[in-house]
């Protein structure tokens, strides 16, 4: 991976972050602000993407940002918003990752 797809990689990951507690935020406390800027944040953070697919194909960038935000996204959500998952929902979202994982760098394999 390119340090020019490393940056974007990033890029659009943290732009869904921002766009993901935007909408925590909205749920919490709507208002027309916050509804706004989640839309304008998705929008920017997939106009990124497009880029990333150009570069790397569909499955290989939607994959590898996908298995990036399942992670960070329920960090934000445990850690800043308190919010608690069940023994069944923290195993349905481990093996999540590891079908990502698995579908990302398997391809990397062959």
């Amino acid at each position: 991976m390119t340090l020019t797809a490393s940056i974007q990689l990033a890029a659009s990951t943290a732009t869904f972050l921002l766009a993901a507690t935007c909408a925590k935020s909205w749920a919490m406390g709507p208002s027309t602000f916050k509804l706004v800027l989640t839309i304008v944040l998705y929008s920017v953070g997939n106009l990124i993407m497009l880029r990333l697919v150009r570069e790397f194909g569909m499955a290989s960038a939607f994959s590898l940002s996908a298995v990036i935000q399942l992670i960070a996204v329920n960090l934000i959500a445990l850690v800043y918003f308190g919010e608690k998952l069940t023994l069944i929902q923290s195993f349905g979202i481990l093996c999540a990752i590891l079908a990502v994982g698995l579908i990302t760098f398997g391809s990397a394999t062959e």
